[in-house]
């Protein structure tokens, strides 16, 4: 479960340790994506920015079946678009973080699809 889901408690405690968790980020590399897993969590504690993530993950998988369905490549283009521009409008406009893409290229690309199925499940509120 997403840890600030319906927790003020821990909403606040994870607000409080915004600046430790981005130092960490920019000092301390992790090695395995279960550790980094909670990270990426935290780095998206706004509701807006998960909704983003959502809507651009999902406009990805559209992306993907028309260029299964057509041939054209222009939806590869357009799929990196919606997963990317939307994730990031999240970060720099709601979440106010940087990207852990920028740092962690693979497990924040697993961390995306990890929470996208978390939502659908309902560990992670929306």
């Amino acid at each position: 479960m997403f840890a600030c889901a319906g927790h003020p408690r821990a909403c606040a405690l994870a607000g409080a340790t915004a600046a430790r968790l981005n130092s960490r980020m920019s000092t301390e590399r992790f090695t395995r994506f279960a550790d980094f897993y909670p990270f990426y969590l935290r780095e998206h504690s706004n509701v807006v920015c998960r909704r983003l993530h959502f809507i651009g993950s999902t406009l990805v998988l559209v992306c993907l079946w028309r260029l299964f369905a057509t041939g054209n490549p222009v939806w590869v283009l357009n799929s990196l678009l919606c997963g990317y521009g939307f994730a990031w409008v999240g970060h720099f406009f709601f979440e106010k973080n940087r990207p852990a893409t920028f740092k962690y290229p693979l497990y924040s690309f697993i961390g995306d699809w990890v929470m996208y199925a978390d939502i659908w499940r309902g560990r992670v509120k929306l």
